[in-house]
């Protein structure tokens, strides 16, 4: 008498042992490939942590909104990818190792400041490198604070735990520098007779040479792509303004003017961003050399480039008056943007993403 098999139904249920996968039967948890021959604790602390039903998540998602969009969707960015798990950040930084770095920095800050201003420092900056710091660099906070509120917008919507990471610590970066710099100038102001710590925010909403780089930040912020706002803040406006106006202009002009503290509290957002570039690059590559969909992120990549590299290059252009304003001027505005298009051009030779139309115009 014959028989039939019948091959089980797939399974839909979260117990124990109801599916098998990649590592399923280990006793040390490895339901990932490891980027190294060994998982990293960044990884273990990471990867898998918000849930996939592509993945390990067998009853579907387990929350979703009320017009069905589930709690995480790949359908909130414009760039595809074969595999969004793949992605490490570079720095591989979690909770722990953020407020670790955030507290040293902070600290390292704090006792600059103190000593600076317990030497009596500020009382010999230069009077009209005053006029600089509470005009310009009181205005650049509110650009700072710009670009932390919309990375903070962003993270929410990363479709991995590894990438919700390396947007979230880029916008605390950014949070705390803004704050940094309201600190910095308000202490300083209480040993500069007439410093006028508002004098930034006016700059920022009304003076004509700030006018760009608010359009630039705003147009960040209103995209509704979160790796969008992402690609524009760390590889188009950052090398192209931000950059440019800490490392190419104050860090070079304020010890020309007697001062040697501002230098050491911007460094710190030089040591930022050199961290946020870099996970940044890791992921845009990871995306530009996907196996099933680099073309269609190349031409996704080439349009958000054109859209915020002109607003980038109309907004650094529009600063090039404030390298004039020092008295002793030691730093030259085409010189600055002259590295900071060479820095886009290495961001485009590690992306492998086209920034001549741009550089080149």
């Amino acid at each position: 008498m014959s028989s039939t098999t019948h091959e089980p139904a797939h399974v839909k249920s979260g117990a124990a042992g109801s599916a098998k996968f990649a590592g399923w039967d280990s006793r040390k948890y490895n339901y990932f490939d490891p980027k190294g021959r060994r998982a990293t604790h960044y990884e273990d602390m990471t990867v898998d942590v918000q849930p996939d039903p592509k993945r390990y998540l067998l009853q579907d998602w387990i929350i979703s909104f009320a017009d069905g969009t589930p709690t995480y969707d790949e359908n909130w960015t414009a760039a595809r990818s074969s595999n969004w798990h793949a992605y490490r950040s570079v720095d591989q930084e979690w909770e722990r190792t953020h407020y670790q770095r955030q507290s040293t920095v902070c600290g390292m800050i704090q006792s600059v400041v103190e000593n600076g201003r317990r030497s009596g420092a500020p009382k010999r900056f230069d009077p009209a490198w005053v006029r600089v710091l509470q005009d310009h660099v009181g205005a650049f906070k509110h650009a700072e604070f710009g670009l932390g509120t919309a990375t903070m917008q962003a993270q929410r919507y990363g479709y991995t735990q590894m990438i919700n990471n390396a947007i979230l610590t880029n916008s605390s970066y950014k949070l705390r520098f803004a704050q940094d710099l309201t600190l910095y100038l308000g202490e300083i102001g209480l040993d500069i007779d007439g410093f006028d710590e508002h004098a930034g925010k006016k700059h920022w909403l009304e003076d004509p040479l700030w006018q760009a780089t608010r359009e630039a930040i705003e147009t960040i912020s209103g995209a509704t792509d979160f790796l969008e706002q992402y690609f524009a803040v760390n590889l188009v406006f950052e090398p192209l303004v931000g950059e440019l106006f800490r490392s190419g202009f104050v860090m070079q002009s304020a010890a020309a003017q007697n001062d040697f503290i501002t230098p050491s509290v911007v460094s710190a957002a030089e040591s930022d961003y050199e961290r946020n570039l870099a996970n940044s690059v890791e992921l845009f590559r990871m995306l530009m050399l996907d196996e099933q969909h680099a073309d269609h992120n190349r031409g996704i990549f080439a349009g958000w480039l054109g859209k915020h590299g002109r607003l980038a290059m109309a907004a650094a252009h529009q600063l090039q008056p404030i390298w004039s304003q020092p008295r002793v001027k030691v730093a030259s505005f085409v010189e600055a943007l002259d590295l900071a298009k060479n820095r886009l051009r290495a961001i485009g030779a590690e992306t492998n993403i086209d920034v001549r139309s741009i550089v080149d115009a």
